[in-house]
């Protein structure tokens, strides 16, 4: 059975905008993006708004419903009141390109910074070889889909602007992490994840596991785990002291 649910969208681009009211026909069963297109289709064909699959799996419709980021299409009706406002949102960690729509280029930026997977040269393609624990184990951080809500929400870049040339963000510490965990890979990101991508920035308050539409436990399993590298590496004094003459016996 239908009802007239109650819409509060932003309308503007980074320089200005505003809130607008609009009332639209919502039926069981739907999600926040259903609304956002009905709305197109009825009332606002110029509504900017950047969707694709409606599966939970392409990570395009990123916003804040409520205050609360999410994505659109995930987002039933049915956890609202019929006579609630629902307030939709740009993420406000990135700039509006326009309405719904972020310039989330920042995330490409660091994407690119994070070093490739990196193989024993003397291993030819076809010859990898891992046991089953080892894929496990990092197969739950390749389920991210890249919707970076966990970028909006970390609030070393959401209140610090001035931190973003410094910090690569959850998503991509995380990937960091993967790679550091991969028994084939024998690049050494222990430094770099701190001196390069900023890991000491993250306080693991876990806001970025709390919004996350895979579950991926982002804190626990890889951020965490990589700060105990780090810290093995850097404050343990046994292993500072075997640095130090390990690199005193190569002179």
């Amino acid at each position: 059975m239908g009802y007239q649910a109650k819409l509060r969208v932003w309308r503007g681009d980074d320089g200005a905008g505003e809130l607008r009211d609009y009332t639209v026909e919502a039926n069981e069963g739907e999600v926040v993006l259903d609304l956002i297109h009905r709305l197109q289709a009825t009332q606002t064909p110029d509504l900017a708004v950047r969707w694709n699959c409606k599966a939970g799996k392409c990570g395009s419709c990123s916003a804040e419903v409520n205050g609360r980021p999410r994505l659109l299409c995930m987002t039933r009706l049915s956890v609202f009141d019929e006579d609630e406002t629902i307030t939709v949102t740009p993420m406000r960690t990135f700039p509006v390109v326009r309405d719904l729509v972020n310039d989330v280029s920042y995330n490409y930026v660091k994407a690119r910074e994070v070093p490739a997977f990196t193989p024993p040269p003397e291993l030819e393609l076809g010859e990898y070889r891992m046991q089953q624990v080892d894929v496990q184990r990092s197969q739950e951080f390749r389920k991210c889909i890249e919707c970076f809500l966990c970028q909006n929400v970390c609030h070393v870049i959401r209140d610090h602007e001035e931190n973003k040339p410094v910090f690569s963000g959850p998503r991509y510490l995380m990937r960091i992490a993967e790679l550091e965990m991969h028994p084939l890979d024998v690049a050494d990101r222990v430094d770099q994840v701190q001196t390069e991508h900023g890991l000491g920035y993250c306080n693991i308050t876990k806001c970025c596991t709390e919004v996350c539409p895979e579950n991926i436990h982002i804190t626990d399993n890889a951020l965490i785990p990589m700060k105990e590298r780090v810290a093995d590496r850097r404050y343990d004094p046994v292993v500072w002291l075997g640095n130090k003459l390990f690199r005193r016996g190569e002179r």
